[in-house]
């Protein structure tokens, strides 16, 4: 095989879920570069009609649909709808997540505490169940790769919010379970491990609390954050055939910053 065909995605359909904007808006614009079709959610309709406008300006087939994966409900009805609509899906990225609330332990509320859980972990267990029970159905093989975070390896300093990292915690090892589960079929399942990257939502933590992001850049041995561009080709790699002998891995992308 040439380069090419080890990393093409010629022919596949990818679902990238939270892609209107940030890493996930970056990750399907790489994938429709290696050549996939894309279908993405997110919540807001102007967000994504711009990047479904970016993909089909690089030659591909693109559809969206507005959803709040966060929610168990609407997420199953969004697979449902997706599957019927826009099916089969070779490739799922989980990238619903994020840490919303800056509060200590003891002052987390427990209806908090389970919005949290489900915007980080339930709607990844939700539509790997779907997507990738129907890749089951389907006996084709299938790529799913989920979104974790260096916070499933460590405990951020100088920042509330335990949720988060307990929920990436918990798709790190639902990542390898459902390898494990499912590497018979020909379906790799694998995580992305993402340190900070300026991403909206970090910029506007830096607005907000803009010594947390000074400390943790003061840590990181690249010496800088991570540019959203970058974590593409990492997802190209996974979704690709070259990653087919690849599964129950956990990539982390941090610019060294686990490393101290």
């Amino acid at each position: 095989m040439g380069l090419q065909e080890w990393f093409g995605l010629e022919g596949k359909r990818a679902l990238v879920t939270g892609a209107s904007r940030g890493l996930g808006r970056e990750m399907a614009l790489a994938l429709a570069a290696a050549g996939a079709d894309i279908v993405i959610t997110g919540r807001t309709q102007e967000t994504l009609d711009a990047t479904v406008a970016d993909i089909k300006a690089l030659g591909r087939q693109a559809f969206s649909l507005k959803a709040d994966m966060a929610d168990p409900e609407e997420c199953e009805r969004a697979c449902a709808t997706i599957l019927a609509d826009f099916g089969p899906i070779d490739i799922l990225i989980n990238n619903v997540g994020n840490r919303d609330l800056n509060v200590p332990i003891e002052d987390e509320t427990l209806a908090d505490w389970r919005h949290l859980m489900d915007l980080n972990i339930t709607s990844c267990f939700v539509a790997t169940k779907a997507i990738g029970g129907a890749m089951l159905k389907r006996g084709q093989g299938g790529r799913i790769i989920n979104i974790a975070s260096i916070s499933a390896l460590i405990a951020n300093r100088g920042i509330g919010g335990r949720h988060y990292e307990a929920g990436k915690a918990a798709v790190l090892h639902f990542t390898r379970c459902a390898a494990a589960d499912w590497a018979p079929h020909g379906i790799t399942v694998n995580a992305i491990c993402p340190g900070l990257f300026m991403t909206d939502a970090n910029r506007a933590w830096n607005e907000k609390r803009p010594e947390v992001i000074q400390t943790f850049v003061s840590a990181v041995p690249m010496g800088r954050a991570g540019n959203p561009p970058e974590i593409g080709p990492l997802a190209v790699y996974l979704a690709s055939p070259a990653a087919t002998y690849v599964t129950g891995a956990a990539y982390v992308i941090d610019g060294g910053y686990t490393l101290w």
